[in-house]
């Protein structure tokens, strides 16, 4: 549809430049806000404790405060989105960005907490949480689709077997979420 001044209009719903292909962590506020909270608590207790006692200083403050900001640094979340051929992990400081098109290897690592690391073959390497794909099906989608293209082009030649379980699990994960919401569960 075109307006006399030339300009091209949308249809309404349309997004700009493929905003609706980037998936992300619909979780990743709710765990900022949690880790906030935390390192306020912490820094809150702190603070009576030290009063209680009758030794709060400016000095002593100053360092309950770094040390509340500490814990937050180390509680603050991962911020993980994907897009058509690409995943990317933001930290604070740092964004790690792998094509999943191009994926070379998955390795899941266990241990205290699951991760899942994909290198690609232009020596990208990615770390993130498997539970965020499984929380996320915007997210797992668009991984999929872009590991499935690499598996077919065959370039993905490690790590096959861990991705075909964490398909199943999030077709699990799905259909048990389908059937909550319907009321057959």
């Amino acid at each position: 549809m075109e307006h006399r001044d030339g300009i091209h209009s949308r249809p309404a719903g349309a997004h700009p430049s493929g905003a609706e292909a980037v998936g992300y962590d619909r979780s990743w506020a709710g765990e900022v806000r949690s880790a906030g909270r935390c390192a306020g608590a912490l820094f809150a207790l702190l603070l009576c404790v030290d009063r209680a006692g009758g030794s709060l200083t400016w000095g002593r403050a100053a360092l309950w405060l770094l040390l509340a900001l500490l814990l937050l640094l180390v509680l603050f979340p991962v911020r993980v989105s994907a897009g058509p051929g690409w995943l990317a992990s933001r930290r604070l400081l740092r964004t790690r960005r792998v094509r999943t098109d191009l994926l070379a290897a998955v390795s899941p690592l266990d241990g205290v907490t699951r991760r899942l690391v994909l290198h690609d073959t232009l020596g990208n390497r990615v770390e993130i949480d498997p539970e965020v794909l499984v929380r996320n099906p915007e997210l797992w989608y668009r991984f999929d689709e872009g590991a499935r293209a690499s598996e077919a082009a065959g370039t993905l030649l490690c790590g096959t077997a861990a991705l075909h379980r964490l398909a199943r699990r999030v077709d699990r994960e799905t259909a048990r979420d389908v059937f909550r919401a319907s009321g057959l569960e």
